[in-house]
């Protein structure tokens, strides 16, 4: 039986295992589950400004709660569409990355950041320094899965390249610029630079849009590959009479 890359085209699954396709649905609720959540989090939350501060700023003061769930929550459903990955290609790398992601979602959700551009209202722009463990490990989890993301945007771009398939090539590599080059502008911004500490939050919500948008899309592409046929002893697919 041939060895699978990230972006070929052999089925899933057999017809009576349906449990790689479970998996992979997570992966297609995941991301805007998150999104939607946080927007609305942050439409309705007093004195915070959706352009100015960060997702992770909605887990401070009342009602944070709501937004560490939200972590956690699409943490475990990427997790979950990580083990779809690694059943549906067989592959390692590729799904190892995202499963990071989602681990990194899950220790973002469980530590809380610092107050960072004045959220919540009456707290510094800025501490000198991490105001407590939980924070500096919500950095450090944030850290990994942001690297792991884009490190995954690049592993799958080029199994799609070998596949030739260079639509999808070129759209991952795009989400992984992309995810970088957004996420290091809301790095600067956060850090106070003064000419962009007013969009911090836009070009976070930029980044984390993009990664979301290309994870859904990847498994909603390999949602609608057909399952395996009957297979010959030899294992391949049994020819239709």
């Amino acid at each position: 039986m041939r060895t699978l890359t990230p972006a070929g085209p052999a089925p899933i699954a057999g017809p009576g295992d349906p449990t790689p396709r479970r998996l992979l649905l997570c992966g297609v609720v995941a991301g805007p589950l998150f999104v939607v959540a946080f927007l609305v989090e942050g439409a309705l939350r007093a004195h915070y400004d959706p352009l100015r501060h960060p997702v992770s700023s909605l887990a401070l003061g009342p009602g944070g709660w709501v937004q560490a769930v939200n972590f956690v929550v699409a943490g475990l459903l990427t997790l979950a569409f990580a083990a779809g990955l690694r059943r549906a290609l067989h592959k390692v790398w590729g799904p190892a990355l995202v499963g990071v992601w989602g681990a990194g979602l899950i220790g973002a959700g469980v530590f809380t950041t610092d107050p960072v551009s004045g959220y919540p209202q009456g707290t510094p722009d800025l501490l000198p320094e991490h105001g407590s463990t939980h924070a500096a490990l919500h950095d450090y989890f944030s850290l990994a899965g942001f690297a792991a993301l884009i490190a995954a945007c690049l592993v799958f771009a080029v199994g799609f390249a070998r596949d030739r398939k260079l639509g999808w090539a070129a759209y991952s590599a795009a989400s992984g610029a992309g995810f970088t080059v957004a996420m290091a502008l809301a790095t600067i911004a956060f850090s106070q630079n003064p000419a962009l500490v007013a969009h911090g939050g836009l070009f976070q919500r930029v980044a984390v849009t993009i990664g979301w948008a290309w994870l859904t899309l990847l498994a909603l592409r390999l949602l609608r590959r057909r399952p395996a046929g009957p297979r010959t002893p030899a294992g391949r697919p049994r020819r239709p009479s």
